[in-house]
């Protein structure tokens, strides 16, 4: 059985894009090329990998299994071609890493920055995703390690193993001359009344604030949705909204802006962040090193 990688990419292709023609323009083929490539991956396989009709082309379960493993084979080949055209430089190996927002802008700077110092050797390639897109990428081979919140990893049990990270705490943003502003605790039911800047649909905080008002019995006026920290903050600080986010990121940016950091006396407020890598594979060396490097770097209490 002969496997052509470029038919294995175009294939992860189509997977990731749901459709031929747009997989097509990204692996810069023509869209008759990419169909006769795919049925000659089917032949050569002697599996059907989509269904077609009239409607288009659907995935089958064996699609959904090849992905996977497709991935893996791809990443492995990436990293072949890497360590052969680096190792003149030094790299010798590579790791695929996908963190949450929280994990980005609060503690991945410092300790990715003292882990390439120390290994210049490896290469490591960081992407952000919301915390359940990462217990995904992992799953699925897509990433070698991920980092989300304690309990987003929900329909992926026994295909992931989380190891504990760290800890953060998210506090309510006012702007500088708000009516909370003075306050040094609040309580969420005093804050909903407000409009909030949100983040964006699907995101940890927002699903964290949607289930607490709902137990309140209160509704959450999204006045704004955005789709990273600065954005919110800049939103708050121009009198849109109160917000929430960690107090870690919020330091980052109290400094330039006119907005308060209050405390939040909720219970959900205190998070768990936690590392996650495949279950039943053995970590590669440089995927060793980092997950060794992260944990080293959390405080003992995470």
């Amino acid at each position: 059985m002969k496997l052509d990688p470029v038919s294995l990419r175009l294939f992860v292709a189509v997977m990731e894009e749901n459709a031929i023609a747009r997989a097509a323009a990204r692996e810069h083929i023509a869209p008759s090329a990419a169909s006769r490539r795919l049925a000659e991956l089917e032949d050569v396989l002697r599996v059907e990998l989509f269904t077609r009709s009239n409607r288009g082309t659907e995935p089958t379960a064996a699609a959904y299994a090849l992905l996977h493993l497709a991935r893996g084979v791809l990443n492995d080949l990436d990293g072949i071609a890497t360590q052969m055209q680096d190792f003149r430089a030094g790299v010798r190996g590579h790791v695929r890493v996908v963190a949450n927002i929280s994990a980005i802008t609060q503690f991945l700077p410092d300790e990715l920055q003292r882990f390439m110092a120390a290994h210049p050797q490896v290469d490591v390639r960081l992407q952000e995703q919301i915390s359940t897109a990462v217990a995904q990428s992992v799953a699925e081979n897509a990433a070698d390690v991920g980092i989300l919140n304690h309990g987003s990893h929900h329909g992926y049990e026994g295909r992931i193993s989380l190891l504990p990270y760290r800890e953060d705490e998210l506090v309510l943003i006012v702007p500088a001359g708000h009516a909370l502003a003075r306050r040094q605790r609040v309580r969420l039911q005093d804050a909903l009344p407000c409009d909030f800047v949100g983040m964006h649909p699907g995101s940890a905080i927002n699903n964290l604030l949607t289930r607490a008002a709902a137990e309140l019995e209160m509704p959450l006026k999204l006045r704004i949705q955005v789709t990273s920290y600065d954005a919110l903050c800049l939103m708050v600080s121009a009198g849109l909204g109160v917000g929430v986010i960690p107090r870690g990121s919020a330091q980052i940016y109290r400094g330039t802006l006119a907005i308060r950091a209050i405390t939040l006396a909720e219970p959900w407020a205190h998070r768990r962040l936690s590392l996650c890598v495949r279950c039943g594979e053995p970590l590669s060396g440089v995927t060793r090193l980092l997950v060794d490097h992260l944990r080293a770097c959390a405080p003992e209490a995470a």
